[in-house]
């Protein structure tokens, strides 16, 4: 039996690294990436195949560049073989007012949380429609189904990602591959620290578990959703402790 090979997006920190430790744990192959954080990410790659055993492929670079995803998805075809899965994690915030915000920043917070989706989707769907199988999860937020105060961009990308998520998995699902997304509430990571100590501690009070989630929760929940069946397709699933 061939093993699963995974393609991870934005795997330096946070939720990504949470999803890569989680997919390694299963025994999946993996391909990870950033867009930065070369020496962590390859000393990451490293510290994944000597605990789990399995092949970990860095590829350090930015997502929302089609000709760079092309010769990403080329090297881990060549490298480990075609991407069984895909997990679209990539994203950044942007906080303050829209009429301070520039249109650099507003592109620069589209191509990273909405056109990396479109450039890892294009090349990752061919090889997943000759084998008539994959998965595809799109990690977004709840702030992208009732989007937030001081965060338009960052709403209306999450909000993008929910819609890119159910039309691509109707256009998909007669190829026997599925395309989910992940609705985050606040998620305990570095994204998250811009927040003060009383604003956390107001977050938490309206947060029915009373507390921010973890991202190792996120990467549960996402294995869950890689081993779930295929009639289940379509879905923005909201994972934020009974929030909103």
């Amino acid at each position: 039996m061939k093993p699963e090979i995974a393609f991870i997006t934005g795997a330096s920190r946070g939720i990504g690294r949470a999803i890569a430790v989680t997919f390694a744990q299963a025994g999946y192959h993996l391909a990870i990436n950033c867009r930065q954080s070369v020496q962590d990410l390859t000393a990451f790659a490293k510290e994944l195949t000597e605990t789990y055993h399995i092949p970990c492929l860095p590829i350090a670079g930015d997502v929302g560049q089609e000709a760079f995803v092309a010769d990403a998805f080329s090297q881990i075809e060549q490298e480990l073989g075609p991407v069984t899965l895909l997990v679209n994690n990539a994203g950044i915030s942007h906080i303050g007012l829209l009429t301070d915000m520039s249109l650099e920043e507003w592109n620069c917070v589209i191509q990273t949380n909405l056109t990396s989706l479109f450039c890892c989707c294009k090349y990752a769907v061919p090889a997943m429609v000759r084998q008539q199988y994959g998965r595809i999860l799109n990690i977004s937020s709840v702030w992208g189904k009732v989007g937030a105060s001081c965060e338009v961009a960052y709403s209306a990308s999450k909000g993008g990602v929910n819609s890119f998520t159910k039309a691509l998995a109707k256009e998909l699902a007669p190829s026997g591959i599925s395309v989910n997304a992940i609705a985050c509430g606040v998620i305990d990571t570095q994204m998250n620290q811009c927040f003060s100590t009383a604003e956390r501690r107001q977050l938490v009070e309206e947060i029915p578990v009373g507390r921010f989630g973890t991202p190792e929760e996120t990467a549960s929940l996402a294995l869950s959703l890689a081993n779930a069946p295929s009639y289940l397709t379509g879905q923005i699933i909201t994972m934020d402790g009974g929030w909103l």
